[in-house]
């Protein structure tokens, strides 16, 4: 086993505090986003021997693929097939889309060719990898995700033409015939044409994204729904941008703690804000569409995005006879295990005990976020307390998760389908 040390992403969306609060340290001052947890080339976490020496876990798998990685998933993935990360949003993310595997390779290859640098912002394709992900959340945690049905996003577009097309409203008659006409677009099914009408118009749109987000503000009527009460919101954030119209035909996500949802490759998504784990294929390939001051392809994005009804695709737990906690989104390089070893007292009430073995299907990475916990193996046990994760091997098993000093302990596990 081997304590890992993590990149921690500070994008202007991370919160100030939250993730530092949530791992038990003082808080840098930085946002702070994303901790990494994995071997992605561009923040692999540093893995700590035994012996105190350091080495890239990117590094230190390539070194012993069949023994770390195990033969199935070496031979299958060529790599640790997933990326783990805390998720601290303190404001709205991009909203983006990821490819399918085949549009990954195919997009990273091409750009390969063409020779765009790697760290150029003009870039789509930073490897060859999807990228489906689950998020748990760790608080309450808004998102957008997938898209609505057509006619309640029509719904939506029409309201706001009727609310500014009201006395005092103050809009021009841009905004009011952006609203109208993207409502017509949706009454008639064509949700594409409406999607890329708010992303290509440009101008046309901008003054529908002010005018929409004021006449929310004014309007009681208006904020009734979510996805229009968080208008003013995103626009605050975000202003002129037209994904904070495209919003509006999303499904807007409320998890509570403990609730999780996966996102397959194509679901157009935003997280808003929430502390949450993000598991999923170690890619780093994201395609924007709004609510970004970064690089938007929107030919590449349309041939990226699935336009048909997506529903919320929640993603509950299995809980085995061992107390083991486990979700399984329907993708082969990742599974999520939450693991909440009770103290000596909470064991004794349940029927499970209080060990808990660690579901390893090849290697497993864990990060502990409540309490301390003892891993054991039979290559000897391991204390991972508040704030520390591991890397487990795929040759290292049976591991236990055991509660330290009395008290227990809560941690999240990582690992292949």
């Amino acid at each position: 086993m081997y304590r890992l040390s993590n990149t921690v992403r500070d994008y202007a969306w991370g919160s100030h505090d939250a993730l530092a609060d949530l791992l038990g340290r003082v808080p840098t001052g930085a946002p702070e986003a994303e901790m990494w947890i994995g071997a992605h080339p561009l923040a692999p976490s540093v893995a700590i021997g035994p012996d105190g020496t350091s080495t890239p876990l990117d590094e230190l798998l390539a070194s012993a693929p069949q023994s770390l990685l195990g033969a199935e998933a070496a031979a299958r993935f060529g790599r640790l097939p997933f990326l783990a990360k805390v998720l601290a949003a303190a404001k709205p993310l991009s909203l983006q889309v990821h490819p399918t595997l085949e549009q990954a390779r195919a997009g990273y290859a091409a750009e390969q060719a063409a020779g765009i640098a790697p760290e150029s912002p003009q870039r789509n394709y930073k490897d060859d990898n999807h990228k489906p992900e689950m998020l748990y959340a760790l608080t309450g945690f808004a998102a957008l995700c997938g898209f609505r049905p057509v006619d309640e996003a029509a719904k939506l577009f029409e309201a706001l033409a009727g609310s500014l097309a009201g006395d005092g409203t103050g809009a021009g008659e841009d905004a009011l015939e952006a609203a109208r006409h993207t409502a017509g677009l949706l009454r008639a099914g064509d949700r594409r044409a409406a999607f890329t009408f708010l992303l290509e118009a440009g101008d046309g749109v901008v003054p529908l994204v002010g005018a929409a987000a004021a006449a929310v503000g004014t309007d009681p009527a208006l904020s009734a729904d979510p996805g229009l009460a968080e208008l003013p919101s995103l626009a605050g954030h975000y202003p002129g941008d037209p994904g904070v119209l495209v919003s509006l035909m999303l499904n807007h996500v409320r998890l509570e703690a403990g609730q999780a949802m996966y996102l397959p490759a194509g679901n157009v998504h935003a997280y808003l804000h929430g502390l949450g784990i993000e598991i999923m294929a170690s890619s780093d390939n994201v395609l924007r569409g709004g609510l970004t001051g970064k690089h938007i392809d929107l030919p590449e994005l349309l041939a990226t995005v699935d336009f048909s009804d997506l529903g919320v695709p929640l993603c509950g737990p299995e809980v085995s006879e061992l107390g083991q906690e486990l979700y399984r989104p329907p993708f082969d390089e990742f599974q999520l295990q939450r693991v909440a070893v009770p103290s000596p007292a909470e064991a004794a009430a349940d029927l499970a005990g209080g060990d808990v073995p660690i579901v390893q299907n090849g290697p497993v990475a864990l990060v502990c976020i409540e309490g301390e916990l003892l891993l054991d193996s039979p290559r000897g046990d391991l204390r991972v307390a508040r704030g520390e994760s591991v890397f487990i091997g795929a040759d290292e098993s049976p591991v236990i998760a055991r509660p330290v000093d009395g008290h227990g302990a809560l941690a999240f596990a990582f690992t292949i389908a």
